[in-house]
């Protein structure tokens, strides 16, 4: 079900007017938009943010292992869910993924930044892209499978977005999170990010049982990697900032080797190992 946010009626798509006046979303750049004054990149983002991202994403390390351990957690977790919201989409990265293996499930992904979209809607043009601010989503038991992927620590109220995940959910559904992890990581890297934390597993499993949901699996991952990336976020911390975006784009031969070392660590996980450190946490819950 989607309701208008201002009075709750239930809306139909495609325009989802509602039928008392109360709400319309606007259209921006040909996307739905239903927090229009939040739609611009602002609070620290840059437009060519997105732009720098989806040059790298698909052949980076980091986000490629990502991807497969999303992928993974939904084949083992979810298995035939035929609809799916992953809010803060970005430029699509991951929903191309989730789309190769759910070729016939309806797709939906929210962004805050409409600048974003447009990546996205080149990467999976078959799924449904919105903006959306996560503190508000208009969804009531509408999706299998809802979905955060670093996506949270940049919002203050991070229990806010929580409560609408699992709103959004069916009950029986699954809700997919992934943080970055330890506040003895913090650096510079963090403050240009826009993050507002860095989680501990208590705080984020405390946080999302409040919301309304059980745990079904935690684990850190970028584990084996922890010591590299430690050394330089205390890099980072003495040089007062960070390596900046060029920081992303790695010789191909360290980048095959280190993705190598997280497929390592993915096959503890799937054997059913929970990493009890990492520079991440994926989290799976349900909602009963």
């Amino acid at each position: 079900m989607i309701n208008c946010p201002s009075c709750g009626t239930p809306l139909q798509a495609p325009a989802y007017r509602c039928p008392r006046g109360d709400f319309a979303p606007d259209v921006r750049d040909g996307f739905l938009t239903w927090a229009p004054a939040l739609a611009d990149v602002n609070d620290g983002f840059h437009a060519e943010d997105f732009a720098n991202l989806a040059a790298i994403e698909a052949a980076h390390f980091w986000f490629r292992a990502r991807n497969e351990l999303v992928v993974w957690a939904l084949r083992k977790y979810a298995p035939g869910a035929r609809s799916l919201l992953e809010v803060g989409c970005g430029t699509g990265f991951v929903l191309s993924g989730i789309a190769r293996e759910l070729p016939q499930a309806r797709l939906v992904g929210t962004e805050i930044f409409v600048e974003g979209l447009g990546f996205a809607a080149q990467r999976v043009p078959g799924a449904e892209l919105m903006q959306m601010d996560a503190r508000k989503l208009p969804y009531a038991d509408e999706f299998d499978v809802t979905c955060a992927f670093d996506v949270i620590e940049h919002i203050d109220e991070d229990e806010a977005v929580l409560a609408n995940l699992h709103r959004a959910t069916r009950p029986g559904g699954t809700c997919l999170l992934s943080v970055p992890q330890h506040m003895w990581l913090w650096s510079p890297v963090d403050e240009e990010a826009c993050h507002k934390r860095r989680y501990t597993a208590e705080e984020l499993e405390r946080k999302a049982v409040a919301a309304g949901f059980h745990v079904v699996r935690s684990t850190s991952f970028v584990t084996l990697l922890l010591p590299l990336m430690l050394a330089a976020r205390l890099a980072d911390r003495r040089r007062g900032k960070s390596a900046g975006p060029e920081s992303l784009r790695i010789n191909p031969l360290a980048n095959a080797v280190l993705q190598g070392v997280l497929g390592l660590e993915q096959l503890a996980i799937r054997a059913g190992a929970s990493l009890p450190v990492g520079g991440s946490r994926l989290m799976v819950l349900g909602k009963t």
